[in-house]
């Protein structure tokens, strides 16, 4: 086989990869994806609408795009996502357009969405897209419960709904491809690096 051949059977970059970061509220994966994003050519974010409000410091179209709830409802009414929950009473989704206008530029991405997303998009997938699941998850629950506090910004009783939520979305471990553990944001971003990196070389079926 010439070289040629081989480096076709490579996936390369750019090649319809999309990584699903998923885990606990608070874990540190929007932390965890900029870096890596800052530190990988070709590997760009892709934000979910919300109908949340943003967190302080958040920027809508960077962070989120941040619609209202009437906003979100005509979107699902016209199909414009590959996805889309409810998450502690807030509306979350994956744009179908933003996918493909990425794809079309050739950027591999991330999706840093909720676990029954990620379970949804294990299900039906997403044409023209290869997808690798990843499990970001804290250390523990209380490591996750100090970190939500640190936050300042929900009650004692909004965290420990989302210390609730957190111990049933890590009982979904076996369904995702690889897990991050976010013991030092440092290991956490080098460990996102190397998945992206193996899939990038993973053999073309």
């Amino acid at each position: 086989m010439s070289s040629e051949k081989l480096a076709a059977r490579r996936r390369g970059v750019g090649s319809g990869l999309a990584f699903v970061v998923s885990g606990p509220s608070g874990a540190g994966k929007n932390t965890a994806i900029n870096r890596l994003i800052a530190e990988t050519p070709s590997l760009v974010y892709s934000a979910s609408h919300t109908t949340r409000a943003p967190r302080p410091g958040e920027k809508d179209g960077v962070d989120y795009h941040f619609v209202a709830k009437d906003e979100f409802a005509r979107m699902v009414e016209r199909g414009e996502f590959i996805e889309h929950v409810v998450y502690l009473g807030d509306q979350y989704g994956t744009s179908k357009g933003e996918m493909a206008r990425l794809a079309a530029l050739g950027l591999d991405v991330v999706l840093n969405i909720d676990v029954v997303g990620a379970q949804t998009l294990r299900r039906t997938g997403v044409p023209g897209t290869r997808l690798a699941f990843v499990f970001f998850a804290p250390p523990s629950l209380d490591r996750l419960g100090e970190r939500l506090r640190a936050r300042g910004s929900e009650s004692e009783a909004a965290i420990a709904e989302r210390l609730r939520v957190a111990a049933r979305e890590i009982e979904t471990l076996a369904s995702f491809d690889y897990l991050v553990i976010n013991d030092t944001i440092e290991t956490a971003v080098r460990e996102l690096g190397a998945i992206v990196a193996a899939e990038r070389l993973r053999v073309v079926a």
